[in-house]
């Protein structure tokens, strides 16, 4: 049996239904999320939508924090650029990057990189292929409207194979990636899986995961319980405010009212002093009711300092200083002066981006033929704001390149070995280069300039 039949053998009935995980109840977290695959078979580990859900759009750090990365991750082009003796050549394009920039009719490659930012956020793997209006993809996708569709990455499962079929064997390999939607029952007709070829496919996954062998790991996983206990602490500041603005209030009554009175008096006293509307009232009581006050109010319960170390904790696994988030525990003191924001700006660009940008081009490569055999699809950020500063410490080191040249120029070395030195800091490249001149001028030894040598090489 080939590799592609062994693909498609998979069973139809043994996808996962999605359920809402109980992730925010800490303990509970892991065994629902945890995902059971055959050994040929990997898929994300979690419940998609359970992260989307519950995490992005119900926790505002780690909002935050995703679209902290989404605004400057999706602000690059990316341009081919060769790889001569180790080193890169300058930017050039190709007709095939029109599909990169305009990557469906209304999109563009912002929209692009932000779909896989968010994928890669939520399920930790991203994955893109080529279709057209004609009903095909992959490689043959060559008609009208050709154009990059994304594949939800849960509906995704990469097959592994073997040469002797074994998937746990040393030169076991991603063979193939399914693509197995739920049915829509449009028409009362079962929605089919579709096999694609691994170089038919854009696999974007930026942090490895560790108990896998080629599936990414989204960068909440390790989080989830700081998640989980920012949730807990908003709801508990809501429910602070819910119950007029205090911990407890304790009533005490007369021993010898009567439990209907007691019933009586506790509806009352929860209808006019319970709930944020009904906060700092003036409470006024009849004889035997005796108010007490326990706990403490919310400026001594300091949930900034409560939730900043975990809030911290979250932009450090999304790779992305808390002043650039503009978390709490970034906007105070000394954080936010010029030199402490540079250098974060500075560890997010260098630290995260850059390696972000990287995977993503290695992986955008797929798509799109090579121009040439050297050539590799690499990120251009001379128009990206966020490292726009970087220029001047470019420019610093080309300065100090041309002062370097003009010295080796000067000292009588061959111009293009001294450019070939310095591009690859490998000094053997200056041997058998010298003119074997060495006066400022490079004239031999006695002529003079615009004259004769014999003749003392003076004018009139």
């Amino acid at each position: 049996m080939t590799a592609r039949h062994r693909a498609m053998s998979r069973p139809g009935g043994d996808r996962k239904q999605w359920s809402e995980p109980p992730f925010w109840r800490l303990d509970q977290l892991r065994s629902a999320l945890l995902g059971v695959t055959a050994p040929d078979r990997e898929g994300i580990e979690h419940e998609f939508e359970g992260y989307v859900q519950r995490a992005g759009k119900a926790n505002a750090v780690v909002f935050s924090c995703c679209y902290a990365r989404l605004r400057v991750f999706a602000d690059a082009q990316f341009l081919w650029r060769d790889r001569v003796d180790g080193q890169l050549g300058a930017h050039y394009d190709s007709p095939d990057l029109a599909l990169l920039r305009r990557p469906w009719p209304t999109g563009t490659l912002a929209n692009l990189l932000a779909w896989m930012e968010v994928d890669a956020t939520y399920a930790g793997n991203s994955y893109w292929t080529v279709c057209d209006d004609e009903g095909r993809y992959g490689r043959d996708a060559r008609g009208p409207g050709r154009r990059l569709t994304r594949l939800r990455p849960d509906w995704v499962t990469l097959v592994i194979d073997s040469a002797s079929g074994d998937p746990y064997a040393i030169d076991a390999r991603v063979v193939g990636l399914i693509f197995e939607p739920p049915s829509s029952g449009v028409g009362g007709v079962r929605t089919k899986p579709v096999l694609l070829m691994p170089d038919e496919v854009c696999h974007y996954s930026p942090i490895p995961d560790p108990a896998a062998r080629f599936r990414g790991m989204s960068w909440l996983t390790p989080v989830l319980r700081e998640i989980g206990a920012d949730l807990a602490a908003t709801e508990h500041k809501q429910k602070f405010f819910e119950n007029g603005a205090a911990l407890s209030t304790v009533v005490s009554l007369d021993k010898d009212v009567t439990p209907e009175q007691f019933a009586e008096f506790v509806q009352l006293f929860k209808a006019q002093h319970e709930g944020p509307r009904n906060a700092y009232k003036t409470l006024f009581f009849g004889g035997g009711a005796d108010v007490t006050m326990r706990g403490v109010d919310l400026k001594n319960l300091d949930f900034k300092q409560v939730q900043g170390g975990g809030e911290t904790r979250i932009a450090a696994a999304a790779g992305v200083h808390p002043v650039v988030v503009g978390l709490s525990e970034g906007l105070s003191g000394s954080s936010l002066n010029a030199g402490n924001y540079s250098a974060a700006r500075r560890n997010v660009a260098d630290g995260t981006l850059r390696h972000l940008w990287n995977e993503a081009g290695a992986s955008l490569e797929t798509l799109f033929p090579r121009p040439r055999p050297t050539a590799e699809l690499l990120v251009d950020t001379r128009e990206t704001a966020f490292v726009r500063e970087d220029a001047k410490d470019i420019a610093q080191i080309q300065q100090t390149r041309a002062t370097a040249l003009r010295a080796l120029i000067d000292a009588g070395w061959d111009p293009d070995a001294a450019v070939d030195y310095l591009r690859t800091d490998d000094l053997a490249r200056l041997v058998g280069h010298h003119s074997g001149l060495f006066s400022v001028q490079l004239q031999p030894l006695g002529s003079g300039q615009g004259g004769n040598p014999s003749s003392g090489g003076g004018t009139a």
